[in-house]
């Protein structure tokens, strides 16, 4: 496993993806990077691949949801510049589990860490009932940039300040890709300008693949699962 300092010398920002298992997040890091949706996939520990916005170079980091790797969870979220927080909107306890276990995860990250929540499933609710309303993921994302705000009081140059919190909840469809790519235009339209600012062209990485897309490490699936976590 590439430990994040040594990321750090590849990658100039840093995305991770949190929460439960089951909610879909290797489903939708996997429709990004790769246009396709596989769902029997479930992490164990993270994954990673590297990402080319223009000439800058994202690590993509993909988390295991089960609670007990919630600390090597926290490890990660270490300089993370972008957290995706993803919940099931099928199944409520995905959003209290959210809150309660992986939202805490970014404290030490709350002055310079864009977090952006996603209802995931958005395909099934017509299917199996919706358990959150919109409503409800809006005002977690309110939430969240609310507290941010008040902890960067005092801050001139942050990239943060200035955002419409409606805009940092988006519901996705890992399957159908409904709103996939716009939660990833909607990072990428905040990340890059600050990139653009802060960091020189980078050239670090050499991105081979046609998509743009080089996985440096993927542990192996613990198991089947009915969407992959």
């Amino acid at each position: 496993m590439a430990a994040p300092a040594e990321v750090k010398s590849k990658a100039d920002a840093k995305l991770i993806i949190l929460g439960c298992a089951n909610v879909g997040k290797t489903c939708l890091i996997q429709r990004y990077l790769n246009d396709k949706f596989t769902d029997t996939i479930s992490s164990v520990g993270a994954s990673l691949a590297l990402k080319r916005w223009d000439d800058w170079t994202v690590a993509v980091w993909d988390t295991a949801g089960e609670e007990k790797y919630a600390p090597l969870s926290a490890f990660y979220c270490r300089g993370a510049s972008v957290a995706i927080l993803a919940f099931d909107l099928t199944d409520r306890t995905t959003l209290t589990k959210l809150k309660e276990t992986f939202i805490p995860l970014l404290e030490d990250s709350v002055y310079d860490c864009l977090t952006i929540v996603t209802g995931t499933k958005q395909d099934l609710v017509s299917s199996q009932g919706r358990q959150v309303k919109s409503s409800e993921g809006v005002e977690l994302a309110e939430q969240l940039y609310t507290t941010q705000l008040q902890a960067l009081r005092g801050s001139q140059n942050s990239f943060l300040k200035g955002l419409d919190p409606k805009k940092l909840y988006i519901e996705t469809s890992s399957k159908t890709g409904e709103g996939v790519q716009e939660l990833f235009d909607q990072i990428r339209s905040i990340v890059l300008p600050h990139l653009r600012k802060t960091i020189p062209k980078s050239g670090k990485t050499s991105v081979k693949s046609s998509d743009g897309v080089t996985v440096l490490n993927s542990e192996p699936p613990a198991g089947k699962s009915r969407c992959c976590g």
